[in-house]
């Protein structure tokens, strides 16, 4: 027993001191990136948050059990890693023992001889077995060979991930070996309880050889097992955690981060592009927690799967485009951790390759990946890792736009009118008051203060006060604010765009200039309280102005709306006939978690029958005009607006309803061309909720 000892520790420490270098490495990579102290100090500050996320997002598997059969199988998979941490303190305790006393029956003190222990050791790592057939079903029958785009799988390592499961029932049957020969020898800690164990021990001779070798086999299974998953994207086994406690909460989505450089926020007013980090323009740009992102992508294809961009044949797949990036730093890894001297005796391949752009056509990221993201937050919502794919995109967008300047052309027609004329049209400030003359009721326009008895300053937006019909919706939320009694007022030509156009595109500047005119306007006024119908407008006032200093208690103009029916201030009566599916806007769902409110609103009208779409809520799917692409012309693939309309058509609607004057205006040009082709109802219209509930509220009187 001496002998197995002597070699179970000698492997032991090999296997070790080679994963320590792994990891070491890997901790000299990712901190070859700037700074990102505003993660630690979030977490240190919300520690509460972080314990609640650690328990319910690893140790629970909330998002992985979103998708049932994988999810459980993984939930089983996950927990026999942390239950048969026990099973390998036997076995070392095993082999140490046995040295010394030459019986190898060690059990864990105070609970190592608990039925129970035994019962729940077998129990898991028979559960585990269950969970591999069910990935490898799983995999076949989702195999990219098969299924091409539409496998989730596609783009993924796929030889690493049947190792990885080969391993894991290597792991498993030598498991049972050593622990059913330990039975037959005497030297198993558990009497009952441990029911599998002892129903293979029953086929097993009594020899003490075997109980040797098995307990070396185990071992040495398990060591070369973490040598594996040290080198493979398995090493999210112990990065998970650590992304999940660094995230941003409650997730990644709402607010874009604050541009960063050196951890601190940039100051545009002093930054130098010489000496300054805009974005991210090549892989040193990126910060420790964009490498622990890469480190730990499971490459499952969840976010894939959810992707608009993906689904419509577009080059963007959010799994890829992390993947492309890990891939190219472990590439360029051995190089990068050079000193400058090493550096400059290497070749021009070698320095061709640490100048390699992140975004290019013979960059590391192709230009079409980057500006086919509608900033949706499906690829966010759905990993269940919190890898924030949305900020790694903004990044990169901000290099290109900020000091690269390339971007789809026509987005620069948008940025030169929002920095000359305040809106994306480019048309006169004082157009934005024109709908107020076509109601039959006063609306104040703010003169320097807000009014005394207006409790709500009601924020119209660019699309709300210009676009025609989204116009639509601005009158009827103004006169339903009217009939249930709520004092309002607007900001006509004082109201600027909110700048999320321009963030979401990457123009940082422009975002902060815009924003911090909005923010004085606003404060000077003594705004308090703002409802706003567009929820790109509602997400930057109430998310991101705050980083700027503007602090104010905004709602949703559906929020409002259907508390106002709640507490009886607004009472639809007249019924409307129709049967209505709702598309939920990216940046008021998924971003912001309002789901319940449209549909409340829609279930107090009467006769209204609603019918959801197969996608729906927080995997609703996008309308294709998030992340400026609302400016950019869509040339590859499908278009998300037409994806988007075909499946609503799915439910034969009257009616499409959203809560977004951007969805309106992109479901709308999709449905009118399905008019065209006669793939639609005549009359078939998208309308906003709060136009279905002026009809049923005002036809009353």
């Amino acid at each position: 027993m001496l002998l197995v000892a002597i070699i179970g520790l000698v492997m032991t420490v090999a296997v070790v001191a080679l994963a320590a270098r792994r990891v070491l490495f890997l901790y000299r990579l990712a901190t070859v990136g700037q700074p990102a102290p505003q993660r630690i100090e979030y977490a240190r500050k919300n520690a509460g948050a972080e314990l609640k996320a650690q328990l319910v997002e690893v140790f629970g598997q909330k998002k992985l059990l979103k998708w049932t059969p994988s999810g459980v199988a993984h939930f089983f998979v996950m927990w026999a890693f942390i239950i048969l941490l026990t099973v390998y303190i036997e076995a070392y305790g095993a082999i140490i023992q046995g040295a010394i006393t030459g019986r190898p029956n060690f059990h864990i003190p105070l609970i190592g001889t608990w039925p129970v222990l035994g019962f729940l050791q077998d129990f898991i790592a028979l559960a585990c077995v269950v969970g591999l057939i069910a990935f490898a079903v799983i995999r076949v029958r989702n195999a990219p060979t098969k299924l091409g785009r539409e496998s989730r799988f596609s783009g993924s390592h796929l030889g690493g991930a049947w190792l990885i499961l080969f391993m894991i029932f290597n792991v498993i049957w030598t498991l049972f070996l050593a622990r059913a020969a330990a039975v037959k020898t005497g030297n198993f800690p558990y009497e009952s309880g441990a029911f599998f164990t002892h129903a293979v021990a029953k086929i097993l001779p009594s020899s003490q050889l075997l109980e040797e070798i098995a307990l070396l086999l185990h071992i040495g299974v398990m060591l070369v097992f973490l040598l594996i998953v040290v080198h493979s994207k398995h090493l999210h086994i112990f990065t998970a955690p650590l992304n999940v406690l660094f995230s941003r909460r409650p997730d990644g989505l709402g607010p874009a981060q604050e541009m960063r450089s050196g951890g601190k926020v940039l100051d545009f007013e002093e930054a130098d592009p010489e000496t300054d980090v805009f974005g991210r323009g090549k892989l040193a740009d990126s910060t420790w927690k964009d490498f622990l992102d890469f480190y730990t992508c499971t490459e499952c294809g969840r976010c894939q799967s959810q992707c608009p961009a993906w689904i419509t044949d577009k080059p963007l797949s959010p799994k890829m485009l992390i993947l492309d990036q890990r891939d190219h730093a472990f590439k360029v890894a051995p190089y990068l951790l050079m000193s400058e001297e090493q550096r400059s005796h290497q070749g021009e391949d070698v320095l061709a390759l640490l100048d390699k752009p992140l975004v290019g056509v013979d960059g590391v990221i192709h230009p079409d990946v980057l500006w086919s993201c509608t900033n949706c937050g499906a690829c966010v919502e759905q990993c269940p890792v919190d890898i924030e794919h949305i900020d790694h995109i903004l990044d990169m967008r901000r290099y290109q736009v900020m000091i690269e300047s390339s971007f789809p052309s026509e987005a620069g027609v948008m940025l030169k009118n929002l920095e000359n004329k305040g809106n994306p049209w480019g048309m006169p400030e004082m157009k934005r008051a024109e709908w107020v003359a076509e109601l039959d009721f006063e609306v104040e326009i703010v003169d320097e203060k807000m009014p005394e008895d207006a409790e709500y300053l009601f924020w119209v937006g660019c699309a709300g006060a210009l676009e025609d019909r989204a116009k639509k919706t601005t009158k009827a939320v103004a006169e339903l604010l009217h009939i249930a009694g709520v004092k309002f007022a607007v900001l006509g030509p004082m109201e600027a765009c909110t700048g999320d156009p321009a963030r979401r595109l990457g123009m940082e500047f422009l975002f902060n200039m815009l924003a911090q005119q909005n923010i004085e306007t606003l404060n000077e006024a003594g705004v308090k309280k703002i409802v706003a119908t567009c929820p790109h407008c509602f997400n930057t006032l109430a998310n991101e102005y705050p980083q700027l200093g503007g602090t104010y208690e905004v709602v949703h103009h559906t929020q409002l709306l259907a508390h106002l029916v709640d507490t009886g201030k607004l009472t639809p009566i007249t019924p409307i006939e129709e049967k209505i599916t709702y598309h939920d806007p990216c940046f008021l769902g998924r971003h912001n978690k309002v789901y319940a409110q449209p549909r409340d609103i829609m279930a107090k009208v009467p006769g209204v029958q609603t019918q959801e779409m197969h996608r729906c809520k927080d995997r609703g799917f996008c309308c294709g005009a998030g992340g400026a692409r609302m400016w950019m012309e869509e040339r590859i693939g499908k278009r998300i607006n037409t994806e988007r309309v075909d499946e609503a058509l799915t439910t034969d609607p009257d009616t499409v309803s959203t809560a977004c004057p951007f969805c309106l205006v992109m479901l709308g040009d999709a449905i009118n061309e399905k008019k065209n082709t006669g793939a639609a109802k005549s009359t078939l219209e998208v309308v906003d909720v709060a136009q279905l509930l002026i009809k049923s509220v005002k036809s009353e009187g």
